[in-house]
């Protein structure tokens, strides 16, 4: 999968040497077979490009870990990270299970030639806010479980992402995504990771997942509240957003002042798909040190060669580009197949979505198992990262530097105030007799494309554990991407059914991860379906 001038700057070197007595120095813009030898210390933005502490061009190229933003939400969770099987087959369960899961899971990766891997964080669990965590475990144990985790991925030269997947403002508490980080937490959240990872610069922070602020709709409006934030609830330029939010310049300013020099990544609109903007909108940094990171799957809107060209380009032109997030949701490869290589030529790094054993189509999972075995989605991902690094698996080169350990933040006082990552398989037993209510919004729309959520309530007296909600569409709908739930779609009929952490309905209360999703429509009519039934019983 090595592009032709791939071949041409191959052909090249090896004449270089042949012409030169003396040793030469010779720096090759990614993709190169000799990324495995390159440290990942260091990192440093200069130009449109990521250096290491030699000067030497890193382009990070791996997989996302989910798990650390949702296994710390329920108390029935013993764990930090989502390790699978509890308790695995040694009868490791809690703090052993996850110290051997992660040992084991560097191997994994080496044997895709896995260079970087982006971790998933919970806000409230890391500030140990708002009854989070949840599990059974505190938010000390939550940060030093992660901290150990970098540790061990930046010691064997694995470069770390970590992410704010989930956020909330005041006393809600952080179980879903939410359009923008919230003044009310992110502020300390990001102070107490920058003062935690600032002494090692092989972790780059990404600073809010996926934003989608204005409505989820590319305007002026939704830059600038992206960009600036707002003071209060409600109010310009972020009105849509009835808490107050931070904004990325804020989060830059927050991080440079503990003194940390990272490398910050910050997300475009739309679910970090749209960069149109971003370089007009982007904030001042004192370490010039930012990224932009693009979030690529086939039902995303920008999702083809022509947007790409026009909007991604321009700004890998002036900065470094990560596309965080890069998905398919068939269970094939050939999309994700046609993006590496445009992202390859462009020098763009990117991170497949996820090394997790679950659905390889609604997920997507790139594994079956723990051990790396590919789901026909992830082996396009393996072949490619091995291609790109000669055909081999490399030999961990350690990284140098001080073990940070983690500071507990003490905990802010509450304010009260008011897709895209889905996970497990159904676990729960399904409950018949249900009193339930569904409430259907379409968050957003555009051409071709629309976003829409549930709000699932149990109005009876007894939990619901285990659901499975069915409903039709009546103008063609499609479902392109889910989170929070499995599901399938035959025709206009779909089933959306619970994933493991959101398998209860407390009675009388709603679903506190509840399922969304985007999906296509016909440009003329797009009605909400009319009727749910939630474990075959019809509801309000």
């Amino acid at each position: 999968m090595q592009s032709k001038g791939y071949f041409r700057l191959l052909v090249f070197f090896v004449l270089a040497l042949l012409a030169c007595s003396t040793a030469a120095v010779v720096t090759l813009r990614s993709p190169t077979p000799a990324r495995a030898a390159t440290s990942n210390s260091g990192l440093h933005v200069s130009g449109n490009q990521i250096l290491n502490s030699a000067g030497q061009v890193v382009r990070p190229l791996g997989v996302n870990r989910a798990g650390a933003e949702y296994m710390c939400d329920a108390s029935g969770d013993n764990t930090v990270f989502d390790d699978g099987a509890n308790p695995n087959s040694s009868g490791q369960t809690g703090a052993a299970l996850d110290a051997a899961f992660n040992a084991a899971s560097i191997s994994a990766f080496q044997s895709w030639d896995i260079q970087a891997v982006r971790l998933t964080i919970n806000e409230d669990c890391w500030l140990g806010i708002n009854g989070y965590p949840a599990a059974q475990y505190t938010a000390t144990t939550y940060q030093q479980t992660i901290v150990n985790y970098v540790n061990l991925l930046t010691s064997n030269n694995i470069i770390v992402i970590f992410d704010l997947q989930w956020a909330a403002p005041g006393t809600t508490q952080a179980n879903k995504q939410t359009p923008m980080p919230d003044l009310d937490h992110t502020p300390a959240f990001w102070t107490s990771v920058a003062n935690t990872f600032k002494s090692n610069l092989s972790v780059i922070l990404d600073l809010f997942n996926e934003p989608f602020p204005a409505n989820n709709s590319d305007t002026t409006q939704g830059w600038t509240c992206w960009r600036d934030g707002s003071t209060a609830a409600s109010t310009s330029p972020c009105p849509e957003e009835n808490y107050a939010v931070a904004g990325m310049q804020t989060l830059v300013t927050t991080v440079r002042a503990t003194g940390a020099t990272n490398i910050l990544l910050l997300g475009g609109l739309e679910f970090s798909n749209d960069l149109s903007q971003w370089l007009t909108f982007e904030p001042t940094d004192s370490d010039h040190s930012l990224v932009a990171s693009f979030h690529l799957y086939n039902g995303t809107i920008c999702n083809n060669v022509s947007c790409w060209t026009s909007q991604v380009a321009p700004v890998a032109a002036k900065v470094p580009v990560i596309t965080g997030e890069l998905g398919q949701g068939n269970c094939a490869h050939d999309f994700i197949d046609t993006a590496m290589a445009w992202l390859d030529q462009e020098g763009i790094g990117y991170l497949g979505w996820a090394w997790n054993t679950y659905d390889c189509s609604s997920f997507p999972s790139l594994i079956s198992d723990y051990s790396g075995t590919p789901t026909a989605f992830g082996a396009g991902l393996k072949a490619h990262l091995i291609a790109l690094a000669g055909g081999v698996v490399p030999t961990p080169t350690p990284t140098s530097g001080t073990t940070p350990t983690a500071t507990p933040t003490n905990t802010p006082t509450a304010t009260p105030t008011r897709g895209v990552t889905s996970t497990p398989t159904p676990t729960g037993t399904q409950t018949s007799g249900t009193h339930c209510s569904v409430h259907y919004a379409i968050a957003s729309q555009w051409p071709g494309g629309f976003g829409a959520t549930f709000t699932i309530t149990n109005t009876g007296t007894t939990a619901i554990n285990g659901w499975s909600l069915q409903f039709s569409f009546a103008n063609g709908q499609t479902i392109t991407q889910l989170w929070n739930g499995s599901y399938t779609q035959s025709g206009s009929n779909v089933t959306i059914t619970n994933l493991s952490y959101n398998a209860s309905i407390p009675a009388g209360q709603a679903l506190s991860s509840e399922p969304g999703f985007n999906g296509s429509w016909n440009n003329s009519t797009n009605a909400a379906p009319t009727a749910f039934t939630l474990n075959g019983v019809a509801c309000n």
